[in-house]
């Protein structure tokens, strides 16, 4: 049932208004559209999509809420920092940022960033075999 499924990730924000500043001026994304009373749906490619709704949880979630994958996660961190993006720095155990980004022994390459309601980012390169 469920292996025929689309899926898509979900965003909790508190202030609709400064997420879409934040996903379209900050991130550079296009919304797809604006569902009154749901939210703005972000298509940003390869079929993929999320959407950005209000909800009093925003931000509580202590894990990482969305990837997004690119071709080189240098460039995207570089680019995301010029327009005012801080990275998070971890040294947890298995994951260690050098920089903003972390390599994994599986040859994936993360950074992570909170949007203005705390949801923790990723971008991600995978370099895998």
């Amino acid at each position: 049932m469920l292996d025929s499924a689309s899926t898509h990730a979900m965003i909790a924000v508190k202030d609709l208004s400064r997420a879409k500043e934040f996903y379209g001026g900050t991130l550079g994304l296009t919304a797809a559209d604006e569902r009154p009373g749901a939210g703005v749906r972000y298509e940003p490619h390869g079929g993929t999509w999320f959407l950005v709704y209000l909800s009093e949880f925003a931000g509580t979630a202590k894990s990482t809420s969305m990837r997004f994958e690119v071709e080189d996660i240098e460039v995207a961190v570089k680019e995301l920092r010029d327009r005012g993006i801080v990275f998070e720095e971890y040294d947890l155990p298995g994951v260690k940022t050098v920089e903003g980004i972390a390599q994994h022994e599986s040859g994936a390459r993360g950074a992570w960033f909170k949007d203005p309601d705390g949801n923790i980012l990723q971008i991600g390169q995978y370099y895998g075999p």
